[in-house]
């Protein structure tokens, strides 16, 4: 994806959805792309998909031009959006199943065994022959989710798959995607509001907001860029007001609680900050009772990266994009 626009006619003029966003997906990896509402993460995966004609820019699956030679792109890409209309409500999950796999020019006999595999996953086996419109949302949302996968798709995009789904069913679908990765070399983007998720299948993650890319890095770089580091402290006593006000301007200290003879409370440090935190402590009087370490996780940093590029203050200070190819 180069250098994509997309601009819509509003009541009050032009409405900007996307503006250059510019990355590639490196074969047989998982990309993740989050935003918050209306950050410009759907609109993408349409753009990718042909689904939208972007205002300027290209979009290429392995070197074709999606809006050129949709057909021959769409050999390739397998597809869930965010929805319940994925899927034919009035066929059962299995005629279902067959029917996408016919589209993608496979037999029955080619894909029975994987669709059998599928509807074991993902608990659908005793809704087989049940009619999509008789099952509830998180079980339509199974059925889309197993006929995208049922097909031998070297590209996959899902847009919000684990929506609906119970914790096992989104634990299952983390496990296959993966597998379908290192296994099977397939190509993956997906966009979730989950970070567990982002987490636990993506190899990269793709920040947007305000219709552009943030940063584009590993989801491992991105942990380690934002080397922040929190605490969870319970000192001996109560703090003043004017205690806890130093305390949360100097280390952005918050969730003060006091419980019994002590007081608790969260902070936010880089690694070289830490002895700082100790002797501001002492400073206002804190005998420390205890320390101890939260992991820093993805949804922090999503929320400092798009509370920083609303703000205008990443600039020229954005990470660089990787250099790979799709």
């Amino acid at each position: 994806m180069s250098d994509l626009h997309k601009q819509y006619e509003g009541s009050d003029g032009r409405v900007t959805a996307v503006e250059q966003v510019d990355f590639d997906i490196e074969r047989g990896t998982a990309v993740g792309l989050l935003g918050p509402n209306g950050a410009g993460k759907t609109t993408t995966i349409k753009s990718l998909l042909g689904l939208i004609v972007p205002t300027n820019g290209t979009v290429q699956i392995h070197g074709t031009d999606v809006h050129d030679e949709p057909e021959r792109a769409y050999q390739h890409i397998g597809a869930m959006l965010e929805g319940a209309r994925n899927v034919y409500w009035r066929l059962t999950v299995r005629e279902n199943m067959r029917f996408f796999a016919a589209l993608a020019g496979e037999s029955t006999g080619q894909t029975e065994r994987r669709q059998q595999e599928l509807l074991d996953k993902f608990g659908l086996t005793d809704k087989a022959d049940s009619t999509v419109r008789e099952l509830s949302r998180g079980e339509k949302q199974k059925v889309s989710l197993a006929c995208t996968l049922a097909r031998d798709a070297d590209v996959v995009l899902l847009d919000e798959p684990t929506l609906g789904l119970d914790v096992e069913s989104s634990l299952e679908l983390r496990k296959e995607l993966r597998r379908l990765v290192t296994d099977q070399g397939t190509t993956l983007l997906l966009s979730s509001h989950d970070m567990d998720v982002i987490e636990d299948i993506c190899d990269r993650v793709v920040v947007m907001n305000d219709g552009e890319v943030v940063t584009d890095q590993s989801v491992s770089d991105l942990l380690d860029v934002f080397d922040i580091q929190s605490y969870r402290i319970v000192v001996d006593g109560t703090l003043s007001q004017r205690d806890r006000q130093h305390l949360s301007a100097q280390f952005d200290a918050d969730s003060f609680e006091t419980r019994g003879d002590s007081t608790q409370f969260s902070v936010r440090v880089g690694g070289d900050e830490f002895y700082r935190l100790v002797d501001g402590l002492r400073e206002v009087g804190c005998e420390v009772e205890s320390f101890t370490s939260v992991e820093p996780d993805l949804e922090e940093i999503f929320i400092q990266l798009t509370n920083e590029s609303s703000e205008g203050s990443l600039g020229s200070d954005r990470p660089p994009q990787m250099d790979t190819q799709t």
